[in-house]
C-alpha cells in the first residue's frame, strides 16, 4: 500500500468550503484555517502538532491556505 498524507484539505467547493479528511475518514468541511485546526484537534492532534505547512502532515488540494469560493 503506497503511503498517502495523513490529512487531506480538498479544494474549494462552490460555497467556498473545504472538505478535510484525516486517514480516510470526513472529519467535517473547513472555511478557514481556525475550522480546520479544530477538525484536526477534535481527530486527536495536540496543538504542537498541528502544523499545517508541512508536506508531510497536510496534503492541500488546490493550493495551501486558500478560502473562498473557486476563482472567485
Amino acid at each position: 500500500m503506497a503511503w498517502q498524507t495523513p490529512i487531506v484539505v480538498h479544494p474549494p467547493a462552490a460555497d467556498g468550503g473545504r472538505r478535510v479528511t484525516v486517514r480516510g475518514r470526513d472529519v467535517g468541511v473547513a472555511h478557514d484555517d481556525r475550522d480546520l485546526a479544530e477538525f484536526l484537534r477534535r481527530a486527536g492532534l495536540g496543538e504542537a502538532d498541528i502544523a499545517l505547512d508541512d508536506p508531510h502532515l497536510v496534503e492541500w488540494r488546490g493550493g495551501p491556505h486558500a478560502w473562498g469560493t473557486p476563482g472567485g
